[in-house]
């Protein structure tokens, strides 16, 4: 019996991979599996799987190609082996990568006659063909138009724009506000255990609802960066120096590095250096977006 749902060959069957293949699968397309390894993912075989032998056959068994692998230069590195498999493909790239990897990938791929979209799943495997995933991509707006339904099955889709590299630039512009979450949680956390107290301690009770309420205030502060316009309705550049300041002295009395929040101190005491110690914090953002970046 034949399927009127879009058939889909899912490449790379690691934990996101295989919830990508599991979700198509279950919404009823028929779905061509290849991992570099060998049976990766058996539990799709029960869904009805088709397992290619080779990349190119796995290419070959269905117009709209979903790769879900490391990085985007591995992504590259497979397409390239199998060029006369490309026309008339539409790849969907869901590993991550640097915009300038999916444009070169977008330009080599449009020389092969198939088209393609860079994405990123903002989500987690459980979360996989729920609303609680968003999938944002950008690339050939034709592709996105033939394939959005597609992608919006695995989760809340975004199509941002045609230019390719807005994929990659928006994924990794947030897991850099991850990371920075990141970095300020394990300078509190070493903090605390200077003081003998358990990270789990004030986590809950204080350090996550002030980190809510911060939160919370970004978008009146993004409306600031892009208007131009840094009133000093919140905390100033100025008091901000002097409590992070005061901050990495503590940790230094404590014994513990202060490399992760250094740089913040440097561009606060920039700002200010600048004559813009009245000014709401966000006053730094111009003088960063003007430095030399450090390699």
């Amino acid at each position: 019996m034949t399927s009127d749902r879009t058939a889909v060959t899912v490449l790379g069957l690691g934990r996101m991979g295989a919830a990508t293949a599991q979700v198509l699968l279950r919404n009823g397309h028929p779905v061509t599996v290849w991992n570099r390894s060998a049976g990766r993912a058996p539990h799709l075989d029960a869904l009805g799987a088709v397992r290619a032998v080779s990349l190119t056959e796995a290419l070959k068994a269905a117009e709209l190609i979903v790769i879900s692998v490391p990085e985007t230069a591995i992504a590259a590195t497979l397409l390239h082996t199998a060029p006369e498999a490309m026309a008339g493909r539409t790849v969907v790239n869901l590993s991550t990568g640097r915009p300038a990897e999916a444009r070169e990938l977008e330009a080599w791929i449009a020389g092969q006659g198939g088209r393609f979209l860079d994405g990123s799943i903002l989500g987690m495997e459980e979360t996989m063909g729920t609303p609680e995933s968003t999938i944002i991509y950008s690339g050939s707006a034709e592709a996105s138009a033939d394939h959005h339904a597609v992608i919006a099955e695995l989760g809340t889709a975004k199509h941002l724009g045609t230019e390719v590299g807005l994929a990659g630039v928006h994924d990794l512009a947030i897991l850099a506000g991850m990371y920075g979450l990141f970095g300020g949680f394990f300078q509190a956390v070493g903090m605390l255990s200077r003081a003998n107290r358990n990270a789990a301690d004030p986590t809950g009770a204080l350090l996550v609802p002030w980190l809510h309420s911060v939160i919370d205030t970004l978008p009146a502060l993004a409306a600031q960066i892009d208007d131009g316009e840094f009133p000093p309705t919140m905390a100033s550049v100025e008091e901000h120096q002097f409590v992070l300041r005061m901050l990495l002295a503590t940790n230094r009395e404590q014994d513990l590095p202060t490399d992760l929040l250094d740089p913040l101190l440097r561009l606060f005491d920039a700002g200010v250096e600048h004559g813009h110690g009245a000014d709401s914090l966000t006053r730094v953002v111009p003088l960063l977006l003007n430095s030399p970046a450090r390699t």
